[in-house]
Formats: structure tokens, sequence, C-alpha cells
């Protein structure tokens, strides 16, 4: 039986024990939970800043990165920058596909298992003292279970809620891209082809950095059939496979419809977009603190936890959406000639920033809503909701683009995302699903306060 199967149906039972017969209120309440004290630096505020801002910094490195690449291209000309853009979203997609459902669902597992696995050890330690280590000794954790562990190396770091590994990885790989982009691309004049193997190379240092720090972290045992959890693992992979390609989908095509248009507008899209999922993307360390406490929370039956962590996290990453659309906003207007000396770009550049900085807090919240949801490991109803989503978006694109060109384009993605935000809200506010307990809290979860 999953463990999702197991826990969720015990949700609503345990809080009807512990709530009896109190007085209910609507599970929206939970999204406004302590709001006054969403930037308070307690114990869960600091626990989430600590897994969150290594995580933000790691994941923006790669955009940012990719960012410098599109800059130094935009130098060589528009339609470079073009063909980039196209070339970009396509590795997009097949990166995403190839890598997100196993980090994310890596992420969830671990997390779970590390919760359990510290209980039985403090259990142990607890009956039998004369087994403890010795005082220097340096002890490993035990993973049984992770297939194709190479591609979801982040997850496991992620799953410890270690995120500064994976930062330190990043880092190092991304100053390697940084530094040779120019030597490739103009001292040995290999150009477009340049950044790319630039870009090739870094991602190599990164994923061998990050597998010769999980040798010396973790030991890989020897699984058994039943410590494989093969079942579970597959199931809950295919339903993200399936969600990735629908998120990815929206967004390569919304690129291609741009690429259509001609290349002045392909590259002014290309900027628009590296700027708006590099500045998301800084939502998403909050999701992935989200997502790694709330299935710790989630293994040790602390619902109120889980619900606690679920309101800060999603209270800070609209105060996030919040400072980006106005930082975006304004420093756009004078950034978007690093990028491109084109004026014709640079006038269509000047047109999508309003849309990317406008949508900034809806982005932040869809991503965070993403980490909750997958901490919850609510992964059937994170596919399905996106399919249904991602159906709706590409129509939109269609229809926008070619009636509106490249300003349907971006109506047509802001729609996209504030539909993924209304997802999110429609799980958590109606209770549903893991989160039918919050059908039945009140005071002593939710606090005397609201």
């Amino acid at each position: 039986m999953d463990y999702e199967d197991l826990v969720h149906p015990m949700i609503a039972e345990d809080a009807d024990d512990l709530l009896g017969g109190e007085k209910r209120k609507s599970p929206l309440c939970v999204l406004f939970k302590d709001a006054r004290h969403v930037l308070k630096k307690d114990e869960l505020g600091m626990e989430i800043a600590q897994i969150a801002f290594p995580a933000a910094m790691a994941l923006t490195a790669d955009p940012i990165a990719s960012l410098i690449d599109t800059a130094f291209i935009g130098q060589i000309g528009p339609v470079e920058l073009a063909a980039v853009g196209v070339a970009i979203a396509l590795f997009n997609q097949v990166a995403r596909i190839a890598i997100f459902p196993l980090v994310s669902v890596t992420t969830s597992f671990v997390a779970e298992e590390e919760t359990v696995g510290r209980a039985i050890t403090d259990d142990q330690e607890n009956e039998n003292l004369e087994m403890q280590l010795a005082p220097n000794s340096e002890r490993k954790e035990l993973i049984p279970k992770f297939v194709l562990l190479s591609l979801a190396m982040q997850g496991v770091f992620r799953g410890f809620k270690d995120t500064k590994t994976p930062l330190y990885a990043t880092v190092a790989g991304d100053v390697a891209n940084i530094i040779l982009d120019p030597l490739l691309i103009f001292v040995f004049r290999l150009g477009v082809s340049g950044a790319a193997i630039a870009h090739v190379i870094s991602q190599y240092l990164i994923s061998f950095i990050l597998l010769w720090t999980l040798i010396k972290k973790v030991d890989l045992v020897s699984p058994s059939l039943k410590d494989l959890k093969l079942g579970r693992f597959l199931k809950n992979g295919s339903l993200l496979l399936v969600r990735v390609i629908a998120v990815t989908f929206c967004v390569t095509l919304a690129a291609s419809m741009a690429a259509r248009l001609g290349p002045t507008p392909m590259a002014a899209f290309q900027v628009c977009l590296q700027v708006w999922l590099a500045a998301s993307l800084l939502a998403d360390g909050l999701a992935v603190a989200g997502q790694a406490i709330i299935a710790s929370a989630f293994a040790e039956n602390d619902y109120s936890k889980a619900t606690a962590t679920a309101s800060r996290v999603l209270q800070l990453g609209f105060v996030l959406g919040l400072v980006l659309s106005v930082f975006l906003g304004v420093g756009l207007q004078f950034a978007s000639r690093l990028f491109t000396k084109d004026i014709n770009v640079i006038h269509l550049i000047s047109i999508g920033i309003p849309f990317v900085a406008a949508s900034q807090p809806l982005n932040a919240l869809a991503f965070v809503f993403d980490g909750v949801n997958f901490g919850a490991s609510d992964f059937t109803y994170s596919a399905y909701s996106m399919v249904l989503v991602a159906i709706i978006s590409i129509l939109c694109v269609l229809l926008l683009s070619a009636s509106h060109g490249f300003v349907g384009i971006w109506v047509a993605l802001t729609i996209y995302m504030s539909l993924r935000t209304f997802a999110g809200f429609w799980r958590i506010g109606t209770g549903s699903g893991p989160w039918s307990f919050l059908r039945t809290l009140t005071s002593p979860f939710y606090g005397d306060n609201l």
C-alpha cells in the first residue's frame, strides 16, 4: 500500500478525534494564518530560510548563466539570438522531462525516509546506549533505493534538507560557463557553438561535484525488492512526467509561436522569457523548502506543522512576487540594452516588460503551490490539474498569438500562470485530497487570531 493511500484517509479521522464537535472554519483560511508574522524569524521561519535561500540561489544560477549566454550572443546579432532562443526552449523541454520527475519524487521520498529513519535511530539509541557511535566517527546516511541516482542527486540533497551543496556545485559550474563563454565565442571564434560547448562543460562539472559529494555522504546499500518500492516510485514519477510535459509544452509552444513571427520578435521573446524564468525560480527555493518540510511533517503525522509551513511559504512567495514585480518593472527598462543593440528588439522587449513584471506574484504562488502539493505527495492532482491547465493555455497561445502577435503570446502566458495558481488555491481552499483535514480544523491548528 502506498504511503499516501495509508496516511491521507487517517488525516480527517485524526482531526475529528482531536477536535470533536468544535466549530469548523474554511480551509482557505490556512492561506492567511498568522499573515502578520510572515517575516518573523521564529524556528519555522529560520528552517525555511536555511533551505530556501541556498536552493533559490542554485535554481536561479543556471537561468542567470543562460541570461549571460543570451547577453553575449545578443552582441553577435538578433538572428543568432533568435536561433539560440529556439534551441534553449527545446533543450529545456527535454531536460525537464528527463530530470524533473526524478528530482521531485526523490525529494519527497528522501525527506520521508530520513524522518522515519531518524525516529527509528533515536528509539534504538534510547534502548541501547552501548551501541552508540564512537565520538569522533563519521556517520553516513543509508539510501536503500534510488533508481537512476545520478539523475536524482539534487533531489537527494533536497530531501536531506541540504541545499547548500547543490548551490556550491551549481555556482562552480556556472562560473566555468561564464569564463568559457567569451573565450570560446570571441577568442576562438566559435560563435553560438562556443556558447553551447561552454554550457555542456559546466553541466558535466556540476554533475561530477554532486556525485563526488554524494558518495561521501551516503551509503548505497544493496536493495531488496521490498526496499525498492518501485510501484510507488514509478506511479508518482509517471504522474510527474505527464505534468512536466504539459508544463514545458506550453512554454515551448509559446517560443514556437514567437519564432514564427520572425527573428526580431523571437529575439525579444528570448530575453523576456529568460528574465521571466530566472526571477520566477527564486520562488522555487521556497517550493523546495516547503516540499521537504511538509513531506517530513506528513511522515510524522504532524499536520499542525504541515499547515503552518504551507501558510508561511505561500505568504513568503506572494511577498517575494511583489518585490520582484517592482524590481523588474523598473530595472528591465534600463537593463534591456545589455542583451542587444538592435533598436527593434529593444522596443519589443519594452512591450514585454509589463507582462514579465506584473505576472511575478502569480508565478511565485504557482511555484510554491507545486512544492506544497509535492510535499503532501499529491502527485495525482498535480498531474491531472496541470493537464487541464495546459489544454486551456495551449488554446490561448494559439488563438492569441494569431490575433495579437507578440502581445498575445504574453497575455496567454499570463493566463497560463494564473490558471496554475488557481489550481493550487482550489486544492487547499476546498480541503480535498491530502488537505482534507483542513475542513475540520479550528483553534488547535489555526490559532485563535483568525
